[in-house]
């Protein structure tokens, strides 16, 4: 058994604890394993270990590997957890499952243009912002939930969630619950929050999925 293997147990295992302690069924939060920098030989271990679904960055990246692996293994669910950039839209669509990070008109529309031609209907989630961090991808919070409803009416996107990214030296806390709050608003269902370091605490707050990487494959 590898090492990432072995990983990957560990954190199934802490994912069902932290969901039982919130009272919650451990198969209502989905383990997004980050693979982004690894290679499909690192890959394919954990894989042929149960997981399924997978995380990454870049659109070119993902398109070096994951195409191939999807042929080797079927079932998978791609998502696409890093920002999009309007020129990559067609590529996002014919790859991923998911993408976690529609922040912007621009990217609404151009992902309605491209799941009406070619056919592909991703799952969506709209990333929200909760820090503000003028760095950082996402739309602002208090514009989130009338940024979801244009997407649904203007766009005719069927967004499934929301997805946030907390700042690396604040209590994720506050930020799980600001995006929780506004999941309930928007009317969404699915909340992606929580990473190697604060995944526990986002499954406490309402996650549906999170997103580990380094805990699972190491450091990169």
């Amino acid at each position: 058994m590898t090492s990432a293997v072995e990983q990957l147990f560990a954190v199934k295992a802490r994912i069902a604890a932290a969901a039982r302690e919130g009272g919650r069924d451990q198969g209502a939060v989905t383990l997004v394993a980050v693979s982004k920098t690894f290679e499909a030989a690192s890959i394919s271990p954990v894989i042929e270990a149960g997981q399924r679904v997978f995380g990454e960055n870049r659109v070119q990246e993902a398109q070096g590997k994951w195409p191939a692996l999807k042929h080797q293994f079927p079932g998978i669910e791609l998502h696409l957890i890093g920002p999009l950039q309007s020129n990559k839209a067609k590529e996002a669509v014919a790859l991923f499952d998911v993408i976690e990070t529609v922040d912007r008109e621009k990217i609404a529309a151009e992902l309605a243009k491209e799941i009406a031609r070619q056919g592909r209907k991703p799952k969506l989630y709209v990333q929200v912002n909760t820090g503000s961090e003028p760095q950082k991808a996402g739309i602002e919070p208090r514009e989130a939930v009338a940024f979801v409803r244009r997407c649904q009416e203007v766009h005719g996107l069927a967004i499934e969630g929301l997805m946030c990214i907390p700042p690396a030296d604040e209590n994720p806390g506050p930020h799980f619950a600001l995006l929780e709050k506004l999941g309930k608003e928007a009317g969404v269902a699915k909340l992606s929050m929580g990473m190697s370091g604060d995944y526990e605490t986002a499954i406490a707050f309402g996650a549906t999925g999170v997103r580990v990487g380094s805990a699972i494959f190491g450091s990169r």
